[in-house]
């Protein structure tokens, strides 16, 4: 059966209350039998990682702050996160900046995303970034840790292939693409195809950015293999070579 690998997933999220168990089970059904969890902040984490406790194997929890959780008390919050420091996770996020909803905390959320960059650093994993409205920020930051050895994904790429070119020369990166690569006019659908498919990673970011055709209703999992069959389409492969390199890639970054 062809394996795919859902690298950026909140099925712990509150839209999927009372069904999360199932939703995992069509996903699995579906290929996708690997799920990576990206954490989020204090109110949704002990959901993810009881979820991912009920699914060894199959679930892969990671643990961040995500910049639309950072405030001016966010060392608090980050503190409420490392009392999971001693839990088995594959990857520090999702972390980043995020100057698109509010500019408010944004020396806070440099604080943050700075801080947890290192913490990847000393735990030698991967890292989740998520950024809106702000790469060349992030791309600063990322080059004052260039040395460091950092690795991970640009989590929903919605670049041009200029950013994905200048982001290569600060370490060993990928790309998440998602449900967007499918919907009409999207700029990232041009930009793949440039994109070298040993640096991509599919994603749904569920339950948002929903592909076609199932646009219109709740993301999830089991939805990746429409992404893979557009993304084969653009890169001129079949879907099964599009599923057996961003598995591979996935399983590189992560060690799953």
């Amino acid at each position: 059966m062809t394996e795919f690998i859902d690298t950026h997933t909140h099925m712990y999220d509150e839209a999927f209350a009372g069904e999360e168990d199932k939703a995992i089970e069509r996903a699995v059904s579906a290929g996708v039998t690997r799920l990576v969890f990206p954490d989020i902040d204090s109110t949704s984490r002990e959901a993810m990682f009881t979820l991912a406790d009920r699914h060894p194997g199959t679930v892969f929890p990671c643990l961040g702050l995500h910049p639309t959780s950072v405030g001016k008390d966010w060392e608090t919050e980050y503190g409420k996160m490392m009392q999971y420091s001693g839990k088995t996770v594959y990857a520090i996020g999702e972390i980043g900046m995020d100057c698109y909803w509010s500019k408010e905390f944004v020396r806070e959320q440099e604080e943050a995303f700075r801080t947890q960059l290192q913490l990847a650093c000393s735990k030698g994993l991967p890292v989740i970034i998520h950024s809106r409205n702000s790469t060349d920020l992030i791309l600063r930051i990322l080059d004052e840790y260039r040395h460091m050895g950092l690795r991970g994904v640009f989590h929903a790429f919605s670049g041009s292939i200029e950013t994905f070119r200048a982001l290569q020369k600060y370490g060993d990166w990928y790309v998440g693409i998602g449900g967007v690569l499918t919907y009409r006019n999207a700029s990232i659908a041009e930009t793949v195809r440039d994109i070298p498919t040993d640096r991509i990673l599919l994603e749904t970011d569920s339950p948002y950015l929903t592909p076609v055709p199932k646009r219109g209703s709740r993301n999830e999992s089991s939805y990746i293999p429409y992404i893979a069959e557009k993304l084969a389409m653009l890169k001129g492969i079949t879907s099964e070579e599009t599923a057996a390199a961003t598995t591979a890639n996935a399983r590189a970054l992560f060690g799953i």
